[in-house]
């Protein structure tokens, strides 16, 4: 098997994002920090910051994300969203307003012309979703 999963950077609220989409999403959340490798020689106060986090979900979706050390150029994504979809209107609609909490609608989710409903948000974090609920 073959699979293709987005992978979220952050600066230094990865823990933060992870927590917010493990209670949005559901699943099993997996955290290793920067100080549980200290081999690798990062900076003592980036001890606690993510070095790399997952969520799997029951229903196969993984969403994983790192924060970005101080070492490292860091730059906010742009240019992707983050496409989520299915037939599980109910659960897809719980999803949009749990990612939608602190963040902005830039197309509210409603009956789309082609069917089913779709929209799009930018979260707290600045990621840009989108929610696709199949006809």
């Amino acid at each position: 098997m073959t699979t293709l999963n987005p992978y979220l950077s952050f600066r230094d609220n990865a823990r933060a994002a992870l927590e917010h989409y493990h209670q949005v999403l559901g699943g099993d959340l997996q955290i290793m920090t920067f100080g549980s490798m200290p081999e690798m020689g990062y900076e003592p106060n980036e001890s606690e910051l993510v070095m790399h986090g997952s969520i799997t979900t029951e229903d196969g979706m993984v969403l994983m994300a790192s924060d970005t050390p101080s070492h490292m150029e860091y730059r906010e994504p742009q240019g992707i969203s983050v496409s989520v979809s299915g037939d599980d209107g109910d659960r897809l609609r719980a999803i949009w307003r749990g990612l939608l909490d602190g963040g902005t609608a830039t197309i509210p989710l409603a009956p789309a012309p082609w069917g089913g409903e779709f929209g799009m948000l930018v979260d707290r974090f600045g990621i840009a979703w989108m929610v696709v609920v199949n006809a």
